[in-house]
């Protein structure tokens, strides 16, 4: 099985013993490596690949907008992300279509993970499967939320008014107010006092 990957990750050490493994397991694996999201990019663009192992915390990530725009370089790139993010952030990430997720400190299963995409196009653990099971929306109220929702979400957690937000994601106030009618809504909240409260709670894991 001669297979392609780009191992995606600015730490020498995450990516020499990714590689270890892999190399153990599979001698005629030919394993690319790239330390920050723009190298992801351009190797993306100019080599094929079966898998990308992909860290979310490296130079240049804008997160969960990497999936889509990998994605859309290459459309059968399968992504497993790499990442010490716990499994509520991995559901986020699997939302937006990654096709795996491996926690950091579970680093001795990469060659299961990375054998399991390959072979099936997927890799869960047994924890995000059970996530993924149970409606993981219900999780935390800001899964109820919109992408253009969480953006003024955060916005008015940092102290940011109805213009000021306007002005920042160019929209007109009046749709601003929109939005805020409706995150007020789906939170089941009245006061911009338990929107930073909520915020200071679960934005680590969902706004990543």
């Amino acid at each position: 099985m001669h297979k392609k990957i780009l191992i995606a990750d600015d730490h020498y050490v995450v990516r020499m013993g990714a590689s270890l493994l892999l190399h153990s397991a599979y001698e005629d694996l030919e394993i690319d490596f790239t330390e920050n999201y723009e190298s992801v990019k351009d190797k993306v663009s100019a080599s094929r690949y079966d898998l990308l192992m992909l860290d979310i915390d490296m130079p240049g990530s804008i997160y969960l907008e990497m999936i889509k725009e990998i994605k859309s370089l290459d459309p059968d790139l399968k992504i497993l992300m790499f990442s010490a993010y716990d499994e509520k952030t991995a559901i986020k990430y699997i939302n937006e279509g990654a096709d795996g997720y491996l926690n950091k400190q579970q680093s001795e299963n990469v060659v299961d993970a990375v054998t399991a995409i390959l072979r099936q196009g997927y890799y869960y653990s047994q924890e995000i499967a059970y996530l993924l099971i149970n409606n993981t929306k219900d999780l935390t109220p800001l899964y109820s939320l919109s992408k253009r929702e969480l953006q003024i979400f955060k916005l008015l957690a940092e102290g940011n008014g109805n213009l000021e937000i306007s002005n920042k994601l160019d929209i007109k106030m009046s749709t601003v107010s929109t939005f805020k009618k409706r995150i007020y809504e789906k939170l089941n909240i009245k006061t911009l006092v338990e929107i930073i409260k909520l915020h200071e709670k679960y934005s680590s894991g969902v706004l990543k």
